[in-house]
Order: C-alpha cells, then sequence, then structure tokens
C-alpha cells in the first residue's frame, strides 16, 4: 500500500500542491510568529536596558565611593567596571550655546550605547565626541575646539560658584541608534576623569556622594556569571561596612534582568495574555489551513472513488485505504512543515534585515534567534493538523463500496442535515461567549481590575467565536442562498452558480467558514487598531502632556538661573510646527508640610501656571485640575521623597513671604510644585520666567520640529536646555504602528490560505457536477456562460464570508480595545473604514481569480465523454 499511495500521489502532485501551499504557509506563519515572539522580546529588553548595552552585570542601588568601585574593579572574573556618570554641561561655538548631557567614557568601549558617526571617541583629558545633530548645530567637526562653561563651588559655606571656560577639542561625532538618551537630545563623551572632576568640583570638599550609582561590569570569558555576582556583591558589601557605609538596596543584576523587572511592572508581572496573544496567530492560520486540506483531501477522494473501490474489489480492506490516506496525509504535511519552517524562517530574517535598514529607532537583533521551538513545533504541528483534517476524507475512503467501481459516478447528493444537539450547543457557547465578552468589557471599564476583565473578555471571545463557527453549517448556507437570490435575477447563470452553492452546505459552509476565520481577524484587529490607536492616543496626552520644554534652571534651582531671554518667545512661536508657547516663572521656596507623617522642611523649585491657559499648551490638563487659588500641586515623586501627602497643609516660604496652600498630589511630571501664577508672585515677586511650555501642532513631527527649537534656543546667549517628550511619544506611535501593521499583514496570510479553499472548493463541484456540466453544454450553455456560472459561485462564497467576517471583526474589534484599554479611560469606538472596504474588494477578486483554475478544467471536458458511460 505504500507504493501504491506513493504512486497516486504522484499522479495527483497537482491537486496535492494546493494542500501544501495551504500547510506550508501555515506553518510558516507559526514559525514567523515563533520567532516574531523572540525577537519582540528580545527587543523590548534591549530597548530598556539600551544604557546597559555591552555589560554582563549592573551594579546599582547603592552610593559606590571610590572604595566601593575599586572592591568591584578588584573581584576576580572582573575585565572592567565603569561607574555610569553623566554630567550636564554647557557647550559653546560659533555664537551658539547648548545645554548637553556628556557621559564618562568607560574603559570597555562595548558597554557604550552609542555609535561613533564620523572621527573617534576621545582619547585624551580636554576632548570630547559630540552627538551628530548637536555638531551640526554648533557648526563642529572632528578636529575643531568647542568652548565648556561650567560651575565650580567659590565657597562652600556662602555657597557661591565661578564660571570656568575650558576648550575643548572634538573628536568625533556619535549616534543613539536606541534612544538610550532620546529624551536629551543623545549624549556627548568625555573621559571618565573630565567627567568625575567636573562633577566634583560641583560638591564641598569632603563630600561624599548620596545618590544611587550605576556601575556597568564586564567579565573575563572564563568567569562564570553566577560566581562573578555573588562576588561582587560580598565585596561591595564589605567596603561599604568597613567605611559605615549602607549597602542594604545593593543590586546586582543582568541588563536582562533589569529589562525583566522594567518589562514585569509596565505589565503587572503578566506576560501570559502576551503570549497568549501571539500564539492565537498561529492557531488562526493552522485553523485556516486544517479547513483547506480536509477540503483538498475531499478532492483527492473524490477523484479516486473509482480507483478506491477496485482496490475493494482486489482485497483492499477499510484499514488499508484508510492508512493509505493518513500515510499520504502525513507525508504531505511533514514535507510542506519542514518547506513552511525554512520558508517562515528565512522570512523572517529578510523582514528583520528590512527593519534594521529602515532604522525604526529599537533595537532589532541582526538575526534570528532559531531555538529547539522554532523548529520542531511548526512541523510537529503541521504534521499534526493534516492529519486530523484527513481523517473525515480517510473515513469517506472506506465507505467507498467495492461496487462503485462498476456503475456510473453519479453526483453526490446534499450532505445529511446536522444534528439538533449540535445546534443547540453551538448557540449556548455563543450566546454564553458574548455575554462574557460584554462583562470583560465592564469589568475594564468600571474601574475595577482591568487584567481580569482581559482575560474574561478574552475567554468570552474565544468561546463566542467557537460557538459561531460550529453553528455555520446551521445558518450560513442560508445566507448564501439569500446572496444568490439577490444576484440571481441578472439571470440564468446566476440562478445556477446559487443553487450551486447549496448542493453541498457542509462544505460551503466549510469553505466560507476558512474565509470568515481570516477576515474576522483581520478585521478585529484592524477596527481595535483604530480604536487603540485613538485611545492610546489620549493615554499618551496623559504621559506626556507638554510636548517640548525649553529650560534655563538647568540644575532645578530657579534662584541661580538666568531668566528666559526677551524675545526667545516669540522666535519658538515662529518655528514650524510649534502651535503655542506658554511662560512659565519660577522660585524657590522653603517647603515645610504639616500634620502627621509630614517630611522635614526642604527647599523646592516652585513654579506658576495660569489653569485658564494651561489647555492651550498642555496635551492633559488632568494632572493640574486641581490647581487654583490656595493650592500646591505636588507631584507624585516628590510628595515620595518629601513627604507631602495629599490634602495635607503646607507652607511655602518665599523671598517677599509665606503662603499656606493644600498639597494636591498628581502623577504630573515635573521636578517642581506648581501653584497659580497669584500666590507665586506672593511669595516672590520677583519671580522670572526660566521655562516654556511649547505645544506642537502634530507630535509626530516632533523629531524634525524639537532640532529646530534646539537651533534657535542654541543662537542665545544664556544656556538653555530642550527637552523634547514628544519626541519619546512619537517613537511609542512608530513602535504601536509597526506592529499592527506586522499583525494585520500576518493575519492577512490566513485570508491567503482561505482563498485556496476557496479553489479548492470550487474544483471539488466541477467533479461532483462533472455530468451536470456536459447536460447544461449539450442544452445549449457555452463555455463562457459555464465559466461565469463558477466565477458568480466563487465570489458569492468569498463574498459572504468576508461580509460576515468583517461584521464579527467590528464587534470583536470593538470589545477587544474596550476590555484591554478601559483602564486608560473611555475606549473611542473607530471604525477603518478604508481596510474594511480593502477587504471585501480583495475577496471579490480573489474569489474570481480562484474560480479561473476550475472553470478552465470544466470548460474544457467535452460533453460527449463526460456524459459517456464508462
Amino acid at each position: 500500500m505504500i507504493r501504491l499511495t506513493l504512486s497516486q500521489m504522484r499522479r495527483s502532485v497537482g491537486r496535492l500542491a494546493a494542500a501544501g501551499v495551504a500547510i506550508l504557509i501555515g506553518t510558516a506563519f507559526v514559525a514567523v510568529t515563533l520567532v516574531a515572539g523572540n525577537v519582540v522580546t528580545r527587543t523590548t529588553y534591549d530597548s530598556i536596558a539600551a544604557q546597559y548595552t555591552g555589560a554582563d552585570l549592573v551594579v546599582r542601588g547603592v552610593p559606590m565611593a571610590d572604595a566601593e568601585l575599586d572592591a568591584v574593579r578588584g573581584t576576580a572574573g572582573v575585565a572592567s567596571a565603569d561607574e555610569q556618570l553623566l554630567s550636564f554641561q554647557q557647550l559653546e561655538h560659533g555664537g551658539r550655546t547648548i545645554y548637553q548631557g556628556v557621559l564618562a567614557e568607560p574603559t570597555d568601549p562595548a558597554v557604550l550605547p552609542l555609535e561613533v558617526v564620523a572621527g573617534a571617541l576621545p582619547e585624551a583629558s580636554g576632548e570630547i565626541a559630540l552627538p551628530a545633530d548637536v555638531a551640526e548645530r554648533l557648526d563642529a567637526a572632528a578636529g575643531d575646539t568647542i568652548t565648556l562653561v561650567r560651575n565650580v563651588v567659590d565657597d562652600p559655606d556662602e555657597g557661591t560658584y565661578r564660571e570656568v571656560r575650558e576648550r575643548l577639542a572634538v573628536t568625533g561625532t556619535l549616534d543613539d541608534p536606541y534612544g538610550a538618551y532620546s529624551m536629551m537630545g543623545g549624549a556627548a563623551v568625555a573621559p571618565a576623569a573630565d567627567v568625575t572632576a567636573w562633577e566634583a568640583d560641583l560638591s564641598a570638599p569632603g563630600d561624599v556622594p548620596s545618590e544611587p550609582s550605576t556601575v556597568l561590569v564586564t567579565l573575563d570569558d572564563p568567569a562564570d556569571l553566577e560566581d562573578a555576582r555573588t562576588a561582587i556583591a560580598a565585596a561591595v558589601t564589605n567596603s561599604a561596612a568597613s567605611t559605615g557605609a549602607d549597602a542594604a538596596g545593593l543590586d546586582v543584576v543582568t541588563p536582562t534582568e533589569h529589562a525583566e523587572t522594567v518589562a514585569n511592572e509596565m505589565t503587572g508581572g503578566d506576560n501570559v495574555i502576551f503570549t497568549t496573544f501571539v500564539l492565537v496567530f498561529a492557531a488562526v492560520a493552522l485553523l485556516v489551513a486544517a479547513l483547506v486540506i480536509a477540503n483538498t483531501f475531499q478532492v483527492l477522494v473524490a477523484q479516486r472513488t473509482r480507483t478506491l473501490a477496485l482496490l475493494r474489489c482486489v482485497g483492499a480492506d477499510k484499514a488499508q485505504l484508510r492508512r493509505s490516506v493518513l500515510v499520504e496525509a502525513a507525508i504531505l504535511g511533514f514535507v510542506s512543515s519542514v518547506a513552511g519552517l525554512v520558508v517562515g524562517a528565512g522570512l523572517a530574517q529578510v523582514a528583520l534585515a528590512v527593519g534594521r535598514g529602515m532604522d525604526l529607532g529599537v533595537p532589532l537583533p541582526a538575526s534570528i534567534s532559531v531555538t529547539p521551538a522554532v523548529v520542531l513545533v511548526p512541523i510537529a504541528v503541521g504534521t499534526l493538523v493534516t492529519l486530523v483534517a484527513a481523517f473525515a476524507p480517510a473515513r469517506a475512503a472506506t465507505r467507498v463500496a467495492p461496487l462503485a467501481a462498476l456503475r456510473p459516478s453519479d453526483a453526490p447528493t446534499a450532505a445529511r442535515g446536522a444534528g439538533r444537539v449540535r445546534l443547540v450547543l453551538s448557540l449556548l457557547v455563543a450566546v454564553a461567549g458574548f455575554g462574557l465578552l460584554g462583562a470583560g468589557v465592564v469589568l475594564s471599564t468600571a474601574g475595577g481590575e482591568p487584567s481580569l476583565g482581559l482575560m474574561v473578555g478574552v475567554a468570552g471571545g474565544v468561546l463566542s467565536f467557537v460557538g459561531v463557527l460550529v453553528s455555520t453549517v446551521f445558518w450560513l448556507p442560508g445566507v448564501v442562498a439569500l446572496a444568490g437570490r439577490l444576484v440571481g435575477a441578472s439571470g440564468p447563470t446566476a440562478r445556477l452558480a446559487a443553487a450551486n452553492t447549496l448542493r453541498n452546505p457542509r462544505r460551503t459552509a466549510a469553505t466560507s467558514t476558512a474565509l470568515l476565520i481570516g477576515v474576522t481577524l483581520v478585521g478585529m484587529m484592524s477596527t481595535g487598531a483604530a480604536s487603540a490607536r485613538v485611545t492610546m492616543d489620549a493615554e499618551l496626552d496623559g504621559r506626556y502632556p507638554v510636548d517640548v520644554m525649553v529650560s534655563t534652571d538647568l540644575a532645578g534651582s530657579p534662584e541661580d538661573a538666568q531668566p528666559v531671554p526677551a524675545g526667545l518667545t516669540g522666535t519658538v512661536e515662529d518655528v514650524a510646527g510649534v502651535a503655542t508657547v506658554t511662560e512659565i516663572a519660577s522660585t524657590t521656596a522653603q517647603v515645610a508640610p504639616e500634620g502627621a507623617g509630614a517630611g522635614e522642611a526642604t527647599d523646592l523649585p516652585v513654579r506658576g501656571l495660569d489653569p485658564a491657559t494651561a489647555g492651550e499648551v498642555m496635551r492633559s490638563t488632568e494632572m493640574v485640575a486641581p490647581l487654583a487659588a490656595g493650592t500646591v500641586v505636588v507631584p507624585e515623586e516628590l510628595s515620595e521623597d518629601y513627604g507631602i501627602g495629599d490634602g495635607q497643609t503646607v507652607t511655602l516660604t518665599g523671598p517677599d513671604g509665606a503662603l499656606e496652600a493644600t498639597a494636591a498630589v498628581t502623577d504630573l511630571a515635573d521636578d517642581g510644585l506648581l501653584v497659580v501664577p497669584d500666590d507665586l508672585a506672593a511669595i516672590d515677586a520677583a519671580a522670572a520666567t526660566t521655562r516654556l511650555w511649547v505645544g506642537l501642532d502634530d507630535p509626530r513631527d516632533a523629531a524634525s520640529v524639537v532640532p529646530d527649537i534646539q537651533d534657535v534656543v542654541a543662537d542665545t546667549e544664556a544656556p538653555a536646555d530642550v527637552t523634547g517628550a514628544a519626541v519619546e511619544r512619537a517613537g511609542f506611535q512608530q513602535v504601536i504602528d509597526t506592529v499592527l501593521a506586522i499583525v494585520v499583514g500576518l493575519l492577512g496570510v490566513a485570508v491567503v490560505i482561505a482563498l485556496i479553499g476557496v479553489a479548492n472548493t470550487l474544483s471539488l463541484s466541477v467533479i461532483e457536477r462533472r455530468r451536470e456540466s456536459a447536460t447544461l453544454r449539450a442544452i445549449g450553455l457555452s463555455k463562457g456562460q459555464l465559466r461565469g456560472m463558477l466565477a458568480i459561485e466563487g465570489v458569492l462564497i468569498a463574498l459572504v464570508g468576508a461580509v460576515l467576517g468583517v461584521l464579527l471583526g467590528l464587534v470583536y474589534g470593538w470589545s477587544g480595545a474596550a476590555a484591554a484599554l478601559g483602564w486608560a479611560g473611555e475606549p473611542v469606538i473607530a471604525v477603518p473604514w478604508r481596510d474594511v472596504l480593502l477587504m471585501l474588494a480583495v475577496a471579490a477578486v480573489a474569489g474570481l481569480v480562484a474560480s479561473v483554475v476550475p472553470a478552465r478544467t470544466a470548460a474544457r471536458t467535452s460533453p460527449v465523454e463526460a456524459l459517456a458511460t464508462e
């Protein structure tokens, strides 16, 4: 039987190719999905840990004096250990001034997250490498000399500083490929000794570091990471103990562990939803492929009816015939799955190379990770799905009567009606699923637990979709019949095509269902993406309420800052892409909270903001909504650091008086407190404008507008820092749009597989109606009309599946967006009309194209030959 099976496969290679393509696409989809999951994880971790690039271990959590740093360097197995030190300095050249972060150059360049564009890194004191855009803004290149303007403690007792000007030689320009320092416009690099000295000059003699340090450690090749981790922790703890320092917060982690911690904080410590989300795509592709494979084997069994019957006549039993079909399926599944794995891995590598070339702003790896799961899962699943899909046709092969080989093969009758039990169960599952879907939306949007609402919503979506799919055999043929009656008015050919779709309701339902699955998922993601994009825009507005900030209080001390130069506000307003600019006056006040649990009095920046004009420059005013006379808005971070509780009475004492106000704690991202302008004037009547809040016309243009703002600011005499939160926001939007585009593209693969099923169904229809088609030809139906009949049939099956898929996709997309993003506020419902119309158009055209080959086969058959009795 094996030889016979192989012989039959050689004779049916054309028909098997269709099923093989479906399996290949499905398993390639699985491989791409698994690879994509690995890439997404690696990319996410690499983005979070971009500042730790190249380090084997990161030592953090405690201040690191020279003794502790030497202890790390002296640990066995440590190749290098460098403190990640960033110093903000004023740079001047050609009449322009820029305030720039300067990173201490590490001993090992591998831990530097910046790349040299031109020139080289500094090698000696008095040298500096600049970000490429900063060098361009200063009109400086490698070999030029720029001026560093910095402050040095003059009188520690009086707290006064003197200005020092130094000349630095530019050695090269740098790029920040992964956005490690994007919020500050990149980072310059100078020798570690210089940066350390600059920072030391800002402190009084004898001062010890109080802020936690970050030390990047690289290990020797033979060194064991865990042994080195333990030894470093012990060395730092012992060194701190010998000097009386506190090492309780010491943490020694790998960059990946750091990224995992941050990612868990972002996802609530649960990555199950993400994993499930990724694997759903593979399951969808394989489910659609299974339906196509089942239809393909039905075609094969129908073609071999006489052959199978003759085999029964010569002694083959049912088990042998069943094994023959299953062996054929196993061989086809294995070969196609291997091919799918190769194609999928190749496509993933090509996509990775293209993505790296497009400079998406995320640290994409150079090559895919081929893990055992990536190799074994697609092959095993592809082969298993093929066997399962072929099981029903294999059973059909065993029911072929031996006498069938001796009589003409009439067209089969319509399939038996489905059972009432199946109808009732499928309806119950669908109703229960839609109920859970609604409950998930309510749980997520009603202020409950978002993760619980999402899980309930996902469970409801899966259940309802299963119920809909199982019940399609009962109602889908009726929908096709209704659509057929609508097109039947165009002539007898259309009426025949509509009638043909009902000849085998089960197969028509299965084929249309395959397309329905793909279109539903594409529609769901398109609708969810449109709704999520609008909803996430609102969330990003809250996270980044001010697009760009120009600041002259560079160290966060308004009393030491120069006022914003006269005319700068108007100059920034004139920059193309800038919508509005608001001036923020600042002072320094002693803040003394009152009541139980209050922190000690401390000096903090206090800024004035008019609530009436906040909405003109802020994208979300929610964080400053409590701002009013007698109220001080306290950023949550300052509230925790200085013991200022929400609703607590706070006394602000400035140069001109004291103000008693009520604290309102919000998640505003700022290093100072906010009051209304009149309250600011009560404590400091001469408070100067030290910040400009800048709103852009479109935050997506931040990457081009922010450099223009930096250019005009660099032309002023006063040093000013330009930070563009909108740049990071635009990066988030780009990543979201890119991921959604990839997801929709992957789901489009399921539609392609489903369209192969449409072609297979029409092919089987041609085989079953061979004598009928011959009769129609004999009584006057032309070849063109016969082809037209099959074309209408293909378009009907494709369009019905597509329309129903679009409707279901809208429901699931809206519900999914509401359940997933309910935590971000009121979800916005959006309809992606362009995508909807495109899906319907593609389905109609594809249904027409799928009918071409079967129609040619039907038209080539001679009426006399088809009617002849063999």
